[in-house]
């Protein structure tokens, strides 16, 4: 280190303070990759799992889990919601559900029956009749997508006619418009052939994907290189100019 000068106490407690934050962000984004993997992978081999009991999993579904269930009971067929924030098709439509009422219990069991994709001219497109009797439904019971920030608050309220159209599916305004409590996560049909709903569930990591946060694991790791490469530069011993 013959070429270097001693740094002052404080240039190194910082430089070494800043490093190992850095690194600790960096380690953190990169357990969030892979934890958002493995949930992927997760939620992937669930499409094709055993069905499970309902009844068990309803009000404490597992935290890292996506249990495929079966429900027996009818539809609310007049009450749809539509989510206008299509992400499966070039021309637009909408994702819809439809509350679903089981034997005996208040609760409602809220029902992602699938895409619709649009015809590109803006309009909703035409919903197909739900049936009236009683029916058995199976898929997975997944978390409600991500609700963020809506311009005007609860857009559900303001609306007097069905289906509702909203560009979040916020599960506690959904509640307040049918006066009636919903289970904690909903019920994602599985695919059906027949149906005209396309039906390619996946969680939504779409703002912030596993590639994501290892970007930024490198870029928090740079960062702490860089913090030691400028404590070595500001401490460097200059040459003494000729005169």
């Amino acid at each position: 280190m013959s070429g270097f000068r001693r740094p002052s106490w404080w240039a190194l407690l910082l430089t070494v303070a800043g490093a190992l934050l850095f690194i600790r962000l960096g380690v953190w984004q990169l357990h969030r990759a892979d934890f958002k993997e493995a949930l992927l992978r997760r939620y992937a081999a669930s499409v094709s799992a055993p069905l499970q009991d309902f009844a068990k999993v309803a009000e404490a579904p597992p935290a890292d889990g996506f249990p495929r269930v079966r429900v027996r009971g009818h539809y609310l067929a007049d009450r749809l919601y539509l989510l206008d924030n299509p992400k499966h098709d070039g021309r637009g439509g909408v994702e819809v559900f439809a509350p679903f009422a089981l034997h005996g219990q208040s609760q409602l069991l809220l029902v992602d029956l699938g895409f619709l994709p649009g015809n590109g001219n803006g309009k909703t497109p035409q919903l197909p009749p739900l049936p009236t009797a009683e029916v058995s439904l199976q898929g997975l019971y997944v978390p409600p997508p991500p609700v963020g920030f809506e311009m005007g608050g609860d857009a559900l309220s303001r609306q007097t006619r069905w289906p509702k159209n909203s560009i979040f599916m916020d599960p506690a305004e959904i509640a307040r418009d049918l006066g009636r409590p919903l289970y904690p996560r909903l019920l994602a049909l599985d695919a059906d052939p027949a149906s005209i709903y396309v039906r390619v569930h996946t969680l939504d990591f779409s703002s912030m994907p596993p590639a994501r946060h290892r970007a930024y694991a490198f870029q928090w790791f740079t960062f702490a290189l860089a913090a030691v490469v400028i404590l070595l530069v500001l401490h460097r011993k200059r040459k003494p100019r000729k005169s």
